[in-house]
């Protein structure tokens, strides 16, 4: 039976090799086959344009690639597959949509989130930034339940974003120019790195599942 856990396993070795790939260091005299399959590799997930013939990687590209595709959108990609449950915190268990977003920023940064979406928007340490400032790594938020703030998703480049969506479906990839959530967006946030201190909330002290 292929579960959730048989398909986090089964994607680590995707993350893997992707960050392998990321972290090797180029040799510009040799021939172009790891840079070009890395190059490969990240454009299939949308985090890169593909390179084209007439424009092939160059060593400034490599460089750029290696700061975009971070550790957080590594360990994110990691969970795609993992299915949507309402109130999940885990991969072995499902996530909803904070849920997911809290465990990939405490796992890869260190950062703990609130449990709620519209709390992760007001979270301390946390700064507010506009579309056209996005960059991979940064919380994206969506009014889908008639409310500010109601889902979140963390974007990973080329106007893309990953999360969990709702029930029945699973961690994946979206577009944010699809017209239903282009429609829906409603602002975006950004870790302070920098700042060693953590987001501290607890969960909901009566059990109530967060927004998804």
């Amino acid at each position: 039976m292929h579960g959730p856990l048989t398909s986090a396993r089964r994607l680590a070795g995707i993350a893997c090799f992707t960050s392998a790939l990321i972290g090797a260091t180029p040799a510009w005299s040799a021939p172009d086959a790891p840079i070009d399959a890395m190059m490969q590799l990240l454009a299939e997930r949308s985090l890169v344009q593909a390179p084209s013939d007439s424009a092939p990687a160059s060593p400034g590209l490599f460089s750029r690639v290696r700061e975009r595709a971070s550790d957080m959108i590594v360990v994110a990609m990691n969970f795609i597959g993992v299915p949507y449950k309402r109130g999940g915190v885990s991969a072995e268990g499902g996530f909803d949509c904070s849920g997911f977003t809290r465990h990939v920023f405490d796992i890869s940064l260190g950062l703990v989130l609130p449990r709620r979406a519209e709390e992760q928007a007001n979270a301390p340490g946390l700064s507010s930034i506009t579309r056209s400032e996005l960059q991979p790594g940064d919380l994206v938020f969506f009014n889908t339940m008639r409310r500010a703030f109601s889902h979140v998703g963390i974007y990973i480049g080329g106007g893309r974003f990953i999360h969990a969506p709702r029930s029945g479906a699973e961690v994946r990839t979206e577009s944010m120019s699809l017209a239903y959530w282009a429609e829906r967006f409603n602002g975006a946030r950004r870790a302070q790195v920098a700042d060693v201190s953590r987001v501290n909330a607890a969960e909901p002290a009566d059990g109530t599942p967060a927004a998804r």
